[in-house]
């Protein structure tokens, strides 16, 4: 998973040659995660068709406010378009169009949809060589960039017209490296380290038998991925669970038990700035583990448990430049005894959720949460799907971290 999964792209396509190679583009994109919708100008048309556009993207190409040949034709909203994208790149930027979008001569759908854009645009310059050195592109150029445009600059390399310099368009595979460095350099939380703990941990009773709880480790994960999403480097370690996650920015530890816990999360600790414990860790385990299946021999099976090492308080307890965040589950006094918890494990914060609140909890896609600072300051959330309250958590954490 890059920055790019799950957002919006805007494909803004112009007439040059080089135009062909927006269906590689369009096919990176949607292999970095992304959803992406296509303008086009009339001209652009002469060099790739439309249909092929719309195949990859799956989605309708635009080129015009409405279609001329369809009496009922419904108009195509520029704005919608742009209000939609998380970001808009323009490639290939011819000369023409690069004078366009400096002075906002809004003469097409795709200068119209540019000018009506809220999200960072990214233009990829194409054009001969004499075109971009002129000083009229180099005003253009200027010009976009003091905007708050990015420009992904022109190679080197041969040109349409046989001569060989700088000018020729960046090639799809660098579109995106350069899309992804430059969001990743901006992300909020990058270069930090963030460890997280997710799902339920099994104490075993027996070969076959063992004392759990329902967590599913979803809320844990999303955790993962917002941190990732965010620009940190996360360490997950989770528990028993069938989920699985691919991004590079995470490594995952798998463990059983709480020790196996308590151990793979000590073991990066000290390294990170944020650490977040999602997981529901058993507070009991058995005393003494069978080496083999127990037999049913009576109606009455007797277990004696022992408590299993506090993950969280052991870290309260060293904490040192670590942010730390841990999680109340509460069916009765949830917000007195978060605050006990936040308290008593010296957390710079903690985040609750109740059993009692309709669609929380374990095994559900959604959660409902308040965040709980150690000033005491208290953030309640709507019911939301899970990735929106991993977000909401992290935004809190943020906030206070750069305070």
């Amino acid at each position: 998973m890059t920055v790019l999964s799950g957002k919006n792209i805007l494909l803004g396509i112009t007439g040059g040659i080089a135009a062909y190679k927006t269906a590689t583009l369009i096919r990176l994109f949607i292999k970095a995660g992304a959803s992406v919708k296509v303008v086009m100008t009339e001209s652009a048309k002469d060099f790739v068709t439309p249909l092929t556009l719309s195949t990859l993207s799956k989605n309708p190409v635009i080129s015009s406010f409405t279609s001329m040949d369809d009496d009922n034709a419904v108009w195509n909203n520029h704005v919608d378009l742009g209000l939609w994208a998380d970001y808009m790149v323009i490639a290939p930027a011819t000369a023409n169009t690069l004078s366009k979008m400096a002075s906002g001569n809004s003469d097409n759908f795709l200068i119209a949809t540019y000018l009506s854009a809220k999200c960072p645009v990214y233009f990829v310059p194409a054009m001969d060589l004499d075109m971009y050195k002129h000083e009229s592109t180099k005003n253009s150029l200027d010009i976009l960039q003091s905007f708050g445009n990015k420009m992904i600059p022109a190679a080197h390399g041969e040109l349409a017209s046989g001569l060989i310099g700088e000018g020729r368009m960046a090639e799809p595979e660098d579109i995106i490296d350069y899309m992804i460095n430059d969001i990743s350099s901006r992300l909020p939380l990058k270069g930090k380290k963030v460890l997280i703990t997710a799902g339920p941990t099994y104490e075993a009773i027996d070969p076959v038998r063992f004392i759990g709880n329902h967590s599913s480790g979803k809320m844990g994960f999303e955790l993962a991925n917002a941190a990732a999403s965010l620009g940190a480097k996360v360490y997950l370690i989770t528990g028993p669970t069938h989920l699985t996650i691919d991004d590079n920015l995470i490594h995952i530890d798998r463990v059983v038990s709480a020790e196996e816990m308590y151990n793979a999360v000590h073991k990066h600790y000290n390294s990170v700035d944020i650490a977040v414990l999602s997981a529901a860790v058993s507070d009991y385990r058995p005393k003494s583990v069978a080496d083999e299946k127990i037999k049913k021999k009576s109606m009455v099976m007797e277990v004696v448990l022992e408590p299993t090492k506090d993950i969280l308080a052991s870290l309260g307890a060293q904490k040192s430049h670590q942010f730390l965040v841990g999680f109340a589950l509460e069916t009765e006094n949830e917000l007195e005894n978060a605050k006990k918890k936040l308290s008593k494990k010296n957390l710079d914060a903690i985040v609750l959720n109740s059993l009692r609140d309709q669609g929380a909890g374990f095994g559900k896609p959604t959660n409902k949460v308040t965040f709980i600072d150690k000033e005491l300051k208290i953030k309640s959330f709507n019911l939301k799907p899970k990735n929106e309250v991993a977000l909401d958590i992290f935004n809190e954490i943020i906030y206070r971290i750069n305070d």
